[in-house]
């Protein structure tokens, strides 16, 4: 007898428990709904105010990345997709290295949610370097991790376009994800509009390139010395 209201409090405690999870992400005054709606609406208003210490309405930084990864990989895996399924983006195989080179490419595919970290650095270090004066390097990180949950949600969908379009469409995320980064900029850091549009351009171009590249190159020492 006791064993069962045992088992039928922690049933009870259970559902509440998920009730409660569910309208903290998902009610519309959730800190999930309103980052999202912000991010997506007016960026630079909800970094500004982020980042002038008004935290407590707006899901973290961090989580708000991890979150948007974790939903990429579950919906990667429910609909079966495979990075490789463009030969745009094979490796030929050569001689001496080849190989090596086709393996890391692999790996950095299979694995390119967790170099997306890279990427989060890559983009605050540039974004520090060409508004250096606009806010610190760990404000740049906590601005780079709002903006590549994003990018992981555009990654996301595109991955449907990709399945049941094209796979023509493989830059299709990176190309929106520009036209975001210049709204989400523009948006922050206003005035005067043309030079950051142009300063956020070449940051993002820059950071782009050298998150492939270190992405890259993690994987061949890992391929290299496993």
């Amino acid at each position: 007898m006791q064993c069962g209201q045992r088992m039928a409090i922690s049933k009870v405690t259970f559902g509440e428990t998920f009730r409660d999870l569910v309208d903290a992400l998902f009610s519309v005054n959730a800190p999930l709904l309103i980052t999202l709606k912000g991010l997506l609406k007016n960026p630079g208003k909800l970094l500004r105010s982020y980042l002038a210490g008004q935290r407590k309405r707006y899901y973290k930084p961090v989580a708000f990345f991890v979150l948007t990864t974790i939903l990429y990989i579950l919906i990667r895996t429910l609909i079966g997709f495979d990075p490789f399924r463009n030969e745009a983006f094979q490796v030929q195989d050569g001689a001496g290295s080849g190989t090596n080179l086709e393996e890391a490419r692999n790996f950095m595919l299979l694995n390119i949610n967790n170099f997306l970290f890279v990427f989060v650095f890559t983009l605050a270090a540039f974004s520090k370097l060409f508004f250096y004066r606009r806010y610190s390097f760990a404000e740049f990180i906590a601005i780079s991790f709002y903006l590549l949950g994003i990018y992981t949600l555009i990654t996301t969908v595109n991955m449907f376009f990709i399945m049941f379009i094209s796979d023509k469409m493989q830059l299709l995320g990176t190309a929106i994800m520009l036209l975001y980064f210049l709204f989400a900029m523009s948006s922050l850091l206003k005035k005067p509009l043309v030079l950051n549009i142009l300063k956020s351009i070449v940051v993002y171009i820059f950071a782009w390139v050298f998150y492939f590249v270190l992405a890259f190159s993690l994987s061949y020492l890992i391929v290299l010395f496993t």
